[in-house]
């Protein structure tokens, strides 16, 4: 006896699959969650304190500005761990390579609690020769309101070249290795 199941059945039993599939997963993919400025949007200016950069110690400055029309990689998190620190270590390395073609980037820690992010962001860039990425701090887990960061994404890594976003990732969970590569490679949109 043969058994045909009909295309909403399937369909049916595909999305069930499919659910059962995301909710086991200890990470949500970076198209899966939305956060920060679409392609074709503006990055807007908002001020930061610049814990390792050139500005350090100085007050707060805004990066957006500072850059202008070069092209920029914008990481903003929530919390500094392995994963997220080897993206900027790469992000620096990506600097360093293409100081030629101008890229710039900036890391913003969103926190309630600036005065202990400023040692840790210090000692993190210390402890991995981070010299091209200023490591710098957002007053407020939210970020800057212009910049729609959606509180489910524990990371936003946004590319602009002369004002145009181009690049967006968001993750809800941890940035993974496989992503990482997908944003240094990323880096080369905003560079031609």
């Amino acid at each position: 006896m043969k058994v045909h199941f009909g295309l909403a059945t399937v369909a049916t039993a595909a999305g069930f699959l499919g659910l059962g599939l995301i909710a086991a997963g200890s990470s949500v993919r970076a198209d899966d969650v939305k956060s920060g400025l679409n392609p074709g949007e503006a990055p807007p200016a908002f001020l930061v304190q610049d814990a390792t950069g050139p500005a350090a110690g100085t007050g707060k400055l805004c990066y957006r500005c500072r850059y202008g029309g070069n092209p920029v990689v914008a990481v903003f998190t929530h919390k500094l761990d392995a994963n997220v620190t080897s993206l900027i270590k790469q992000v620096d390395a990506q600097v360093e390579k293409n100081t030629d073609k101008r890229l710039k980037a900036f890391v913003v820690l969103l926190t309630d609690d600036p005065d202990k992010a400023e040692v840790q962001l210090k000692q993190i860039a210390e402890k991995n020769n981070i010299k091209n990425v200023p490591l710098t701090i957002f007053d407020g887990v939210h970020g800057p309101p212009e910049y729609k960061l959606s509180s489910e994404a524990e990371t936003t890594v946004m590319m602009w070249v002369k004002s145009d976003v181009k690049v967006n990732y968001a993750f809800a969970g941890k940035v993974d290795s496989k992503s990482i590569a997908s944003i240094v490679h990323d880096t080369g949109k905003i560079l031609n």
